[in-house]
């Protein structure tokens, strides 16, 4: 006679060894992703500082138009499964370059306008963040925003504004004097406190953040971390000529 109990009991097992490889396959894929959106979203917050930047100040219609292709492409990541992802942070980052480009395009030379332009996308991104939907762009723009408002908040407390409207309005090869006065401003007691208080800040929220295990956080994360990469490397820049 047919034992349904025994052939159970040799199939459990086998089920249970297959339940496993498939959790640990799951969970290794899933680390994987972490560390690709992480490294993605560190990325493309270098991509205005090194690509829009020279853009943007000699052809500032030609940027602010190219966010046109970069919400397109982003939309049609997400609506297809497999890139959904992908486009969802590329949203994020659309965002990011259009509030740059009309920022650096028009408004360069007036330093306290720069954060209200650089968040006109927040209302958009709270609403997406509302709804559920589109975390990764959202929480990976918040992350931008962020360290844009910390860099700003040291510029204040360290009375650098003088310095950028002057780098905004001279030619290239006349600003770096304006950047060596600015260093000596930065190379005080004051300057260098707020600025360990700031890195502090930034360094204690980005690698809270990392410790989620959520996808939007390793967006976020990215993007606070990597300000303190493009700031440090403009410091280097500027202290070495």
């Amino acid at each position: 006679m047919f034992n349904l109990n025994l052939v159970s009991s040799a199939i459990a097992p086998i089920a249970t060894i297959a339940s496993l490889d498939n959790s640990v396959t799951s969970g290794t894929t899933n680390t994987i992703k972490q560390w690709l959106i992480f490294s993605a979203s560190a990325f493309l917050v270098s991509i205005p500082v090194f690509v829009q930047a020279p853009l943007v100040r000699l052809y500032p219609t030609i940027s602010l138009l190219s966010t046109i292709p970069w919400f397109v492409l982003s939309l049609i990541l997400i609506f297809r499964p497999k890139t959904q992802l992908w486009g969802d942070l590329l949203l994020g980052f659309a965002g990011c370059w259009l509030a740059g480009s009309i920022y650096w395009g028009w408004f360069r030379w007036e330093p306290i306008l720069h954060l209200p332009i650089e968040s006109i996308g927040l209302p958009f991104a709270i609403w997406c963040l509302g709804k559920s939907w589109g975390k990764v762009g959202g929480y990976f723009y918040l992350g931008s925003l962020f360290g844009t408002a910390i860099t700003d908040l040291y510029f204040y407390l360290t009375g650098l504004m003088p310095y950028w409207r002057q780098v905004m309005h001279a030619e290239p090869e006349l600003a770096m004097p304006i950047f060596q006065s600015a260093i000596g401003q930065i190379e005080t007691p004051w300057g260098i406190g707020w600025a360990l208080v700031l890195i502090a800040v930034l360094l204690t929220v980005g690698l809270l953040s990392l410790r989620g295990t959520q996808l939007h956080w390793r967006a976020f994360s990215g993007a606070v971390l990597s300000t303190l990469l493009v700031d440090g490397l403009f410091w280097l820049a500027a202290s070495a000529a």
